[in-house]
């Protein structure tokens, strides 16, 4: 199992300007991780993200550090103002930037649900058919660049490992599968361990991420804390200073043979530097213990 780390670890930095992604690719090189992951190209034309691609491919090159997974941001329901065509055509621009990048492997969103009051609100039941039919659309087109596609158990709307599930199954195509996010399951509430034992079948990609937890009937602990969906408290954390029974996530992927990258994606209200060098030391104790 190789460590790696996701790019959005660094975001806090990036968005103050203080980092970019040839100093993310330099940082990542010195904390020692194997393998990089990409949460999106910035640029504000399509023209420059696809330069700053094949610029990123090149460092990452010269670094010797391979580019494990991109990851995009999609919505399936209402995305491009509900207009499945549109939104499966920008995806498919997001999926020929991968290609420039010279992945195997894409994460897409498929639906962040819907705010209280929306007229339009329906289970994942409803919505599953189109969805399915998205994520079909965009594993076929990207098939032809030998990148698998996936979803991640992230959003709420569908993130317990049920609904990664049904999602799976309903799109049915062995070029789809699911990148499992050993955090993301508490937010709505789910055993870590448990959604992993569900998905670790269908794995091809895994980041590891960590949370304090709160019961929600403590007080509410303020900034830097969210709500789960079942009303608990979660913040952000070092990979291993948290909550997340990390070691037991991995034993279970080790179990299924899992021999691909564990990404770190740090959250945390903690300095990025410190943070990332501190879990990517805790991460090789659990996975080499």
């Amino acid at each position: 199992m190789q460590i790696g780390i996701s790019s959005y670890s660094y975001e806090r930095l990036s968005r103050r300007g203080e980092i970019d992604s040839f100093g993310i690719i330099k940082k990542t090189k010195e904390f020692g991780f194997e393998a990089i992951e990409f949460s999106g190209i910035p640029g504000d034309t399509y023209e420059k993200r696809v330069a700053l691609a094949k610029d990123i491919k090149k460092a990452c090159e010269d670094a010797g550090l391979m580019i494990a997974n991109f990851s995009t941001g999609a919505d399936l329901i209402k995305g491009s103002d509900w207009d499945l065509v549109k939104e499966t055509d920008r995806i498919k621009k997001e999926i020929d930037i991968a290609a420039i990048l010279g992945v195997d492997k894409m994460r897409h969103d498929t639906s962040f649900g819907f705010c209280a009051g929306d007229p339009k609100a329906r289970t994942l039941d409803h919505y599953l058919d189109r969805i399915a039919k998205g994520c079909k659309i965009l594993t076929t087109y990207a098939k032809g660049a030998g990148i698998r596609t996936m979803t991640e158990n992230h959003g709420k709307y569908c993130q317990h490992s049920s609904d990664v599930i049904k999602i799976y199954n309903a799109v049915d195509d062995d070029n789809f599968g699911c990148l499992i996010d050993f955090g993301n399951f508490l937010c709505v509430d789910e055993d870590p361990v448990e959604g992993v034992s569900e998905l670790a079948p269908f794995a091809f990609h895994v980041h590891a991420k960590d949370f304090h937890f709160k019961e929600g009937s403590a007080m509410n602990p303020g900034n830097g804390w969210f709500i789960s969906k079942g009303g608990n408290y979660l913040r952000g954390s070092i990979i291993g200073h948290g909550d997340v029974p990390l070691r037991e996530c991995i034993n279970v992927l080790k179990t299924y043979n899992y021999t691909g990258v564990l990404s770190i994606e740090f959250e945390g209200m903690e300095d990025n530097f410190t943070a990332i060098e501190y879990g990517y030391n805790n991460l090789k104790r659990l996975v080499n213990g």
